[in-house]
């Protein structure tokens, strides 16, 4: 029996195999990954990924989908034709990651003998219920270590190793451009990586279909390029690391200051001409 760390490449994931590998003992540890794109998972993600693994002295075992070094979640998306199955399933994360996954459970566990071990944080109950609930049902024990007292807890800080730089700005190491993530999200590809944001829009309108509702209608990246643009001349920082109500209340009100200083710019501009006629 071994204890299989869903090795995500974030922080929690490492803080569960440090945790694990302490109490159980590191050859009892599997570091399971599924290896994306470059493109969408940053190298600095690919090095952390690798620290921790140097650190523990284990190899890093990989689930990867085909062609993973190739395909982003849009291109998944683009290639199936449609974002989700009938029963609401991302297609991206079920192509580049669960498939994979469960693929490397029947070949792997068939026994259902090993533990697995999820880097879900406290603020994230649904998602603790609904991974123990559907792995318990296909006969799998999980664990969720980021749950237990603090003092059972080894942090990334004890060990020296710098946290991948996209943390940052961002509150995850999930890909960059998720499809699935909000528009604050966005805000942060929209100022670093706009062929990404481009993209993913024009497919959104092509397939008139997007995975965030606003005001319960389905809301696209495109409808909020103006806005954006706004918010980047209004001095607004990509970060996803202030709450959203926080973070879009300040961006609204930056956005109105910065329109009036642009009106009355205007004006004083037209002022000055009507003087000098």
């Amino acid at each position: 029996m071994k204890y299989v760390i869903c090795y995500s490449g974030g922080v929690s994931s490492a803080e569960c195999a440090l945790t694990c590998a302490a109490k159980y003992g590191v050859e009892n540890i599997i570091l399971l990954n599924h290896d994306i794109t470059a493109r969408v998972e940053r190298p600095d993600t690919k090095r952390f990924k690798q620290d921790v693994a140097n650190f523990l002295g284990l190899p890093i075992t990989y689930a990867n989908a085909p062609n993973w070094e190739k395909r982003t979640p849009i291109q998944v998306i683009k290639d199936i034709g449609y974002f989700t199955n009938r029963s609401g399933t991302v297609l991206c994360t079920y192509e580049l990651k669960t498939k994979p996954f469960y693929d490397w459970l029947a070949v792997t566990d068939p026994n259902k003998e090993n533990v697995y071990v999820y880097g879900f944080d406290p603020n994230e109950p649904s998602r603790i219920a609904n991974r123990a609930q559907k792995m318990g049902m296909d006969g799998y024990q999980t664990l969720f270590p980021m749950l237990w007292d603090e003092s059972d807890i080894v942090r990334l800080a004890s060990t020296g190793i710098q946290a991948p730089s996209s943390y940052d700005r961002f509150k995850h190491s999930n890909c960059t451009g998720c499809l699935k993530a909000g528009f604050q999200h966005w805000y942060v590809v929209y100022n670093e990586d706009r062929d990404m944001f481009n993209e993913v829009a024009e497919v959104e309108l092509d397939m008139n279909f997007s995975l965030r509702r606003q005001s319960g209608k389905r809301a696209f990246l495109e409808d909020k390029r103006e806005l954006f643009d706004k918010m980047i001349a209004a001095g607004v920082k990509p970060t996803e690391h202030i709450n959203p109500q926080r973070f879009w209340a300040d961006a609204k009100k930056a956005v109105k200051n910065y329109e009036r200083e642009l009106a009355e710019l205007e004006l004083s501009d037209q002022g000055v001409c009507l003087m000098c006629m």
